[in-house]
């Protein structure tokens, strides 16, 4: 199982993630919404600014204080990693 740093120590399994996106828009901010009524929200902040929302095969949102670029690379990176070792 592989795993991403998504800050502060935090740790989510790289298969179970669907998108990594902003959280700025009207329809993202509407699902923290959802998700923070249904106790479906993860908040990794640690008091921090959202910069990136994880969204889970779960339905979990996982909500990060790095930005989503820095997520996705850090996602492309053990990618490579894992190729590399093949």
């Amino acid at each position: 199982m592989k795993m991403i740093n998504i800050g502060f120590g935090n740790i989510i399994s790289e298969s179970r993630v669907i998108a990594i996106v902003s959280p700025e828009s009207a329809p993202i901010k509407r699902l923290i919404t959802e998700a923070r009524e249904n106790n479906k929200l993860i908040d990794a902040t640690y008091g921090r600014k959202t910069r990136a929302v994880i969204i889970m095969d779960s339905s979990h949102l996982v909500l990060s204080a790095i930005q989503p670029e820095t997520v996705a690379q850090r996602f492309l990176s053990l990618e490579n990693a894992s190729k590399e070792i093949r």
